[in-house]
């Protein structure tokens, strides 16, 4: 698959933000659980995927993971499969959701179902190669991050990208309407 320049231009722009959030730390919303904080790492991610299709989701997820296991806090992250694959896949899993949700009565909140698709990929793909990998003692372990730290952040990605699906979408739809009144 080739990548067109819209996409290309949308997943440095995006991968570029998922950096900065990294670094300037605006990317870690403090929450009230023991990890004391849920990342919005992934909603560019997110939004790369609903906005330009899946393969410009994983481009940006590469950013992430890449970012990720260069910044590496843990051993965990260290690892390049646990720090790279899941973010691969968070782009494509919001996009099918996305996909799906847009075409029924969920259309409304498919941004939103969407972001709760790839935090829950993005949780579930790091929790469970950690695991796998020996990193956490066992799934429960792992289950019980995932439902102290992993629902916040599903709640923050929802709450998040549904609004600047919202407004990136006005925004376009004004950009269309004001073009349209230029040719007239």
């Amino acid at each position: 698959m080739k990548l067109s320049p819209k996409q290309m231009a949308v997943s440095g722009l995006l991968g570029g933000l998922t950096v900065v959030l990294g670094l300037t730390g605006l990317g870690f919303i403090p929450v009230p659980t023991a990890a004391g904080r849920a990342t919005i790492m992934h909603i560019p991610v997110i939004l790369a995927a609903i906005l330009e299709g899946p393969l410009t989701g994983a481009m940006v997820g590469l950013i992430f993971g890449l970012f990720s296991f260069l910044q590496a806090a843990s051993p965990i992250t260290a690892d390049p499969l646990v720090a790279i694959l899941p973010r691969l896949l968070i782009g494509p899993a919001a996009w099918l959701v996305f996909r799906w949700a847009r075409r029924g009565k969920f259309q409304p909140v498919a941004p939103s179902l969407a972001a709760a698709a790839g935090t829950l990929v993005n949780t579930m793909g790091v929790l469970g190669l950690a695991v796998l990998r020996g990193y956490l003692p066992d799934i429960r372990a792992a289950l019980v991050i995932a439902a102290t730290h992993g629902i916040p952040e599903v709640l923050v990605a929802m709450i998040l990208a549904g609004a600047l699906f919202r407004a990136l979408k006005s925004r376009k739809e004004e950009e269309e309407h004001d073009s349209a009144d230029r040719y007239r």
